[in-house]
């Protein structure tokens, strides 16, 4: 199929056609291949990273996270609970580390980033337990981390994405702590594939019909995926109730197959009275976010970083 990429992001097609994901060890592996290739971001200020290990949901292992502490006079500072891409499968601190160091940096928030549990040795709700054990953790401890607690978000992309409107739904369901914002980037939150979307693009880069299904495969197990027995924490588009959820960020682009989907749940959180702003990138494609230089790109990064600042100023505006 042809498609009609921006310019600017044509030449890197078909160095990111080829990624190995139904060889998850593999995939893995080429990460740091990745990690090499992509620009690091240097931040115009300090910004103190540090390590922690918090508790884990229930009796599971502690859960990694990665706080980065910007140097701002803003104290208590907004706090923002990141989770990462990689289809449920793939993904890691490190592969994110400059995403959030910009962040962190460029909106002045204490970033939270999540090493959670990866499919298919740990398949759902592992994964997203350890998120929501590390939003708890650090309403918990926004003091300590000299976060607002009245100002904690959450946010990602793609699988982070989709992680991220769970978690959301999780908090408001659990009574859990209180969220002014969530930031829905290319999320992947429909395990039933049946877009119009998910149904046109099965060789598009990074992401397509075919990956789509092994990463569903994978994270809920084999033979679950568009049956009856997917909870809507795991597929947040099944849900039948958006009410009562933080207001909204949700970006998509337009040849992901995850487009749909993401237009369908921004209209949905709309229809129930949640506050939402919904971004359709033209000539873009899955992670293409990741290819610097791109005036799209820039837009998109752009488009994030602001729109995580006003929430964070209208939380303290409004009180929330």
């Amino acid at each position: 199929m042809t498609y009609a990429f921006d310019p600017e992001l044509a030449p890197w097609v078909p160095a990111l056609s080829d990624l190995p994901f139904a060889d998850y060890v593999a995939a893995r592996a080429g990460e740091a291949a990745l990690l090499e290739a992509l620009p690091a971001y240097q931040p115009t200020s300090p910004v103190e990273v540090l390590d922690v290990l918090v508790p884990g949901p229930g009796y599971a292992p502690p859960v990694p996270v990665r706080v980065y502490t910007p140097s701002t006079t803003d104290v208590p500072r907004p706090g923002l609970v990141y989770l990462h891409g990689g289809g449920f499968v793939l993904g890691s601190l490190e592969l994110y580390h400059s995403d959030v160091l910009r962040i962190a940096d460029q909106v002045g928030a204490v970033v939270v980033s999540v090493d959670y549990r990866l499919a298919p040795e740990h398949r759902f709700p592992a994964g997203l337990e350890d998120c929501y054990a590390a939003l708890v953790w650090t309403a918990e401890n926004a003091t300590e981390l000299g976060i607002d607690p009245d100002r904690i978000a959450v946010g990602g992309e793609s699988a982070g994405g989709g992680l991220s409107a769970a978690v959301a739904l999780l908090s408001r369901d659990r009574g859990g702590p209180a969220l002014c914002f969530q930031y829905l980037g290319i999320p992947e939150l429909d395990d039933r594939l049946d877009s119009p979307s998910m149904q046109a693009f099965h060789d598009t880069p990074l992401w397509n019909r075919p990956t789509a299904e092994v990463s569903w495969d994978y994270y809920l197990g084999e033979g679950v995926r568009g049956s009856e027995r997917v909870e809507p924490y795991a597929a947040p588009a099944r849900h039948t109730d958006l009410a009562g959820l933080p207001p909204a960020l949700v970006t998509t682009c337009e040849f992901d197959p995850l487009r749909d989907e993401g237009i369908a749940y921004a209209q949905r959180l709309v229809q129930a009275g949640v506050p939402t702003e919904l971004h359709l990138y033209p000539g873009t494609f899955h992670g293409s976010a990741m290819i610097p230089g791109a005036r799209v790109t820039q837009q998109m990064v752009s488009d994030q970083l602001e729109a995580l600042r006003r929430a964070f100023r209208a939380s303290v505006t409004q009180g929330v």
